[in-house]
């Protein structure tokens, strides 16, 4: 039996002595990292959301299959967001609208959820109106029966059936009226129950996944009464995919106790925390490194080269590659370099006695060595 057709559906429920230490625990560590954010400054603030809103679309995309182009996201949300990024591309007319999809949920968040909202968001996701090379449905609910099955012809095996389509706009319904409820909390809990209840009613004929990340990522701007949030849920899920689904069909056919998704999905919201700083560390690195080093005087070409190659540039910092970049002399490179050197911004690392390779000092014991490219 799945789980819509028992007598309790919808009406969930979970183990609080379990759930209550995670929201706590959640809460303690992000906390921590907005506190790190907010003494680097607003900017910085603002590059880490850009970051982690690119992750998330690009990961909740690449989880079902769909591979976006990531600089074209990341130009976009910047661009939407008023933030300024290197290395800017131009997006494509899709891009554009999945980034304009998510920007609506977590930028707007404290307008209610309506049909009309969320068919506007499965227009962004199909604007061709087809899922591959099938034609499907776009902007209205379902009219098919629906059922997620894996497997070749012959060989399928069914995960999970939903309810059926003619049952579709009156379980939406009771869903968004849930959603919009003043009643109901605005915390992790409401992101993970949102998720996992959209999903099983899995309203549209394609895209219910990236709508439900959305629709959760939405109720976790709720929760935290912001619009800028510096982890991805969605990028940690992508790493955990296999277990993901597992958990989903798990829940799918037991009862309306669904303690085992809410503890997993806040778990997983946990490592996506702890495991943001590595997400952002380019952004984190280059914050640091201009704030330890404010009271040292660079020329704008110095200035130019090092932002380049703490924005993440593949390649080793050298005097033939920085007169390369900066587009100087082999010996206007290397005093560049010397007086960086000499000053403590730069650190020699092993090479060739004329080819040295050079780290940025970020901070006291943290040393930047940038990654080589195959190129000498």
């Amino acid at each position: 039996m799945y789980i819509h057709q028992t007598n309790d559906w919808p009406n969930f429920t979970w183990d609080k002595d379990l759930i209550e230490p995670k929201l706590i625990k959640i809460s303690n560590v992000a906390g921590f990292l907005e506190g790190k954010l907010s003494a680097i400054g607003f900017n910085v603030q603002q590059q880490a959301a850009v970051e982690a809103l690119t992750y998330d679309i690009v990961s909740s995309s690449e989880i079902e299959g769909v591979v976006l182009n990531s600089d074209q996201v990341r130009s976009s949300v910047a661009r939407r967001m008023g933030v300024h990024i290197t290395n800017e591309t131009e997006p494509s007319h899709y891009v554009e609208g999945v980034v304009e999809m998510m920007l609506d949920a977590v930028n707007n968040y404290s307008k209610p959820l309506t049909d009309e909202r969320l068919f506007a968001w499965h227009n962004c996701l199909f604007p061709t109106r087809r899922s591959g090379m099938e034609q499907i449905n776009v902007a209205m609910y379902r009219l098919d029966p629906m059922a997620v099955v894996s497997g070749t012809f012959g060989r399928e095996k069914v995960h999970y059936q939903a309810p059926s389509a003619e049952s579709v706009p009156a379980e939406m319904q009771k869903f968004i009226e849930w959603f919009n409820s003043t009643s109901t909390p605005q915390n992790y809990i409401k992101s993970a129950i949102a998720h996992f209840w959209f999903v099983s009613i899995h309203p549209f004929d394609d895209g219910n996944g990236r709508i439900s990340r959305a629709i959760a990522d939405m109720a976790l701007s709720q929760a935290g009464n912001s619009t800028l949030r510096y982890f991805s849920i969605s990028r940690q899920i992508n790493k955990e995919k296999r277990k993901y689904y597992d958990i989903l069909e798990k829940c799918q056919k037991g009862s309306c106790d669904i303690t085992a998704w809410i503890e997993w999905y806040l778990d997983c919201m946990l490592r996506a925390i702890e495991g943001a700083e590595e997400m952002l560390s380019s952004i984190l690195n280059k914050a640091i490194f201009w704030q330890n080093h404010s009271q040292v005087v660079l020329n704008d070409r110095q200035k130019t080269i090092l932002n380049i190659y703490l924005d993440g540039y593949v390649g080793k910092l050298t005097a033939k590659k920085w007169a390369k970049l900066s587009k100087v002399s082999i010996d206007t490179a290397a005093r560049d370099i010397k007086y960086l050197s000499d000053i403590g911004v730069l650190v020699a690392q092993q090479g060739r006695f004329r080819n040295v390779a050079y780290g940025i000092q970020i901070s006291k014991d943290v040393i930047l060595t940038p990654c080589p490219d195959g190129e000498d």
